[in-house]
């Protein structure tokens, strides 16, 4: 496989392109653990009808794993906003129709979301009485059983050239609560600085969804608690913020 290609850069990672083939290069200190259990929860998401990569092989390249995947031509829904701003609200009405997609599919052997927030929440540094009170406003929120794919954003749908959506990145995916995933997502639109996509995005779920907003914004401290975990410097003070907010606007 050659690896002359760079189409993407993020934390230690590197993906490139090889013909018709995706591959996901991690540096030494990526856990293999972790790894694995993307490559497995990615193959977990084939087996459900939503279009999405196709995991080739898992392999180690000079001495490094790397996920190959096959390549999906298209423009990311990311970059068709940016270049057709007139088609702003066809395409954000696409990316919650898809995100909706998601949610409909059941994958039971996925890792359950409140589970896995649990956890980050007790892996934060904030101190023992407000992880006390994150942890439980999280058991008292409904369990949810709904694939949820932990990174759902514009940079991650890409459209083929015969206008067929595919959802990249399943490494956060799990299973549960929808509004939680949709916490997530307006989050990310913050983080971004793109604040009228992330009201637009939440208006706009909640109408399609039948969701009442403040059930959505029961989740946003815990997702903010878990983004932390992250360890980003320039997004921890908003986070920190958002993880002490009872009631939104």
């Amino acid at each position: 496989m050659k690896l002359d290609k760079v189409i993407a850069v993020r934390t230690a990672k590197t993906i490139y392109r090889d013909g018709d083939l995706v591959i996901k290069l991690f540096d030494e200190v990526y856990p293999k653990s972790d790894i694995l259990n993307e490559a497995l929860n990615q193959a977990r998401i084939e087996e459900t009808s939503l279009n999405i990569p196709e995991v080739v092989e898992v392999t180690k390249i000079n001495g490094k794993w790397a996920i190959v995947s096959k390549f999906i031509e298209g423009k990311t829904l990311e970059r068709l906003m940016k270049e057709n701003p007139d088609r702003y609200e066809e395409y954000l009405n696409l990316f919650v129709d898809i995100q909706i997609s998601v949610f409909s599919q059941k994958a039971p052997l996925l890792n359950k979301l409140k589970d896995k927030m649990y956890r980050k929440i007790s892996q934060t540094n904030l101190d023992a009485t407000t992880r006390y009170d994150l942890h439980t406003r999280l058991e008292g929120l409904p369990r949810h059983n709904k694939v949820c794919h932990g990174d759902f954003h514009p940079s991650n749908i890409i459209i083929s050239k015969d206008d067929v959506p595919y959802i990249l990145d399943w490494s956060h995916v799990t299973q549960g609560n929808a509004s939680a995933d949709a916490a997530q997502t307006y989050l990310s639109f913050w983080l971004d600085e793109e604040i009228q996509m992330a009201k637009d995005y939440l208006k706009l779920f909640c109408q399609k969804t039948d969701t009442a907003r403040q059930y959505v914004q029961k989740w946003i401290p815990l997702v903010a608690a878990c983004q932390s975990v992250k360890g980003k410097p320039e997004e921890r003070e908003l986070l920190l913020r958002w993880v002490d907010v009872v009631d939104f606007e």
